[in-house]
């Protein structure tokens, strides 16, 4: 968490608009591997390997976690970097909190309340 305000504050400066493919893989993969790495260190998620047939490979890497209910969930890292990307601007802390919502690791919202 401690780089968050650094990472942030990086991506807001970096000059988007001058980007070209190769700078948007480099940071897709930068982003993917920040939001991996929190997962696990944080939430205690790990790795696992997905069929999917839409692949080339017939696979590919999720990060699975048990939620604060007890169930195991698995998500896309690359997915949630993707949809970060395209809501710019980009914002660690949002990108964050959406993985730690779908993966269920903090306490839902009770509807109603």
């Amino acid at each position: 968490m401690s780089l968050v305000p650094a990472l942030q504050g990086w991506v807001s400066r970096a000059p988007l608009d001058e980007f070209g493919h190769p700078d948007w893989l480099a940071l897709h993969e930068d982003l993917l591997c920040c939001l991996s790495d929190f997962l696990i260190q944080r939430h205690g998620a790990h790795w696992q390997v997905e069929r999917d047939s839409a692949t080339s490979t017939g696979y590919r890497y999720v990060i699975e976690a048990t939620g604060t209910d007890g169930r195991t969930r698995r998500l896309d890292p690359a997915g949630i970097v993707r949809r970060e990307i395209a809501a710019l601007p980009i914002e660690i802390a949002r990108m964050l909190a959406t993985a730690e919502l779908e993966l269920r690791l903090t306490p839902q919202p009770v509807e109603g309340a």
